[in-house]
């Protein structure tokens, strides 16, 4: 009889542990969605929010809605629902995709919503997700998107997330112009801190054969790798990058081969993070009818602040050959932009090519073209034994080898 009397309290003593481990898998979910929404808005690059959210004991619905930050030229609703578990939440779900029809462009689209699904561990707060894409095809007027599967892959946590993506292959036909690449993809890591205050984002894609196909030129290339790095710290945001160019074929020949890497820096850190601030807010008012120099008028002080430490773009090596044409391009070099006295300068006024005048003549820097073909000192004006180019950039002005730069026009063949 004892035995049978404890019985009774066991059964609820499980059955409130299991309702408590219920109730906490929930708001533990709803919590890290919430904030990972919240720091995928601070990046400020799309606006995202939530809408028919039912926050369940067993199970929460919802739309996650995603568009860019200004204009409605498409618009992603992510439907989700997630089975609360003990140990882990499953979710799933599909992706609409929404299309504005702006004058006489028509665009259709011929799938059916791809589904999604994924898991989310409370104890770890791991997640980990995938989707796949059957083939679609977008039309709009005489051009055509065909993309042929795609696969893509979320891991990680709060403040560390990993994503992969292949794409089978894509075609874009254009009237008698054709682009096919593939397969594509992308691999991609970005870790910050709450709110993306600060943040690193590396990036790497791979495109494995390039067909381009027009009346007046054929071009093949086996493969393209492009390696980027963006950081936003305390001081500044940095962006770094590298191309590589495999062999690009053209009429059974080699046209280029080779890499270029380049570096962005001294963008000043809390100019970024306010300019997005502003274009946040500026977004949820919802106005239609600020034209881009209204826009730049607004944001006139966060544009003059990221400029006020001289950004600088370095290219930290140009490697490039043309076997077909009998060209190498080898060098390096910089360009400065002179952030003193920023308040002369009109942002608004750089809508306008005479506007931009006063912009450009703010740049300083040079560029050294190492073992110079002769071919290329003929069309310049150069001694044919020049050995180098040195290009330099004086308050916007273009001077090769201390010289003004010559009309191309008239020195090309």
């Amino acid at each position: 009889m004892r035995k049978e009397r404890l019985i009774v309290p066991v059964i609820v003593a499980v059955a409130v542990a299991w309702a408590v481990a219920q109730t906490i898998a929930s708001l533990m979910f709803e919590r890290e969605l919430a904030r990972a929404i919240r720091d995928l808005q601070a990046r400020g690059e799309l606006s995202i929010w939530r809408s028919e959210t039912d926050q369940g004991w067993l199970t929460s619905t919802g739309v996650i809605h995603v568009a860019p930050l200004f204009g409605n030229g498409w618009h992603l609703d992510i439907t989700y629902r997630a089975r609360h578990g003990l140990l882990s939440t499953r979710m799933d779900g599909y992706l609409q995709q929404h299309l504005e029809r702006t004058g006489q462009a028509r665009v259709e689209v011929a799938r059916t919503p791809p589904a999604w699904e994924a898991r989310y561990h409370p104890l770890s707060g791991t997640f980990d997700g995938a989707l796949e894409l059957s083939p679609l095809v977008l039309r709009q007027e005489d051009r055509t998107l065909s993309l042929h599967g795609a696969r893509l892959t979320v891991q990680g946590e709060f403040g560390d997330w990993k994503l992969r993506a292949l794409l089978n292959s894509a075609r874009l036909d254009d009237g008698n112009t054709t682009l096919e690449a593939g397969p594509v993809t992308l691999e991609s890591r970005y870790a910050y801190i709450d709110g993306a205050y600060h943040f690193t984002q590396r990036d790497l894609l791979k495109i494995n054969g390039v067909r381009w196909r027009s009346p007046s030129l054929e071009l093949d290339a086996d493969e393209l790798v492009l390696h980027s790095r963006t950081e936003l710290d305390e001081q500044e945001l940095r962006v770094r990058a590298e191309l590589a160019l495999g062999e690009v074929m053209s009429a059974g020949q080699v046209l280029m081969e080779g890499r270029v890497a380049g570096e962005l820096s001294r963008i000043n850190a809390d100019a970024v993070r306010s300019l997005l601030t502003h274009l946040k807010a500026e977004a949820a008012r919802g106005r239609t009818d600020v034209t881009s120099r209204d826009l730049l008028s607004l944001l006139a002080p966060d544009i003059r602040a990221l400029m006020r430490d001289s950004p600088r773009l370095d290219l930290l090596g140009v490697d490039l050959d043309s076997p077909m044409l009998g060209l190498s391009l080898a060098g390096e070099g910089a360009l400065i932009f002179d952030g003193r006295d920023l308040d002369e300068l009109e942002p608004e006024a750089l809508v306008d090519r005479e506007g931009r005048r006063a912009w450009l003549e703010r740049l300083d820097g040079d560029f050294l073209w190492h073992d110079l073909p002769a071919v290329v000192a003929l069309w310049l004006g150069l001694p044919l034994d020049t050995d180098d180019l040195q290009v330099d950039v004086v308050k916007g002005k273009v001077r090769i080898n201390g010289r003004p730069l010559p009309p191309l026009s008239e020195r090309l063949p």
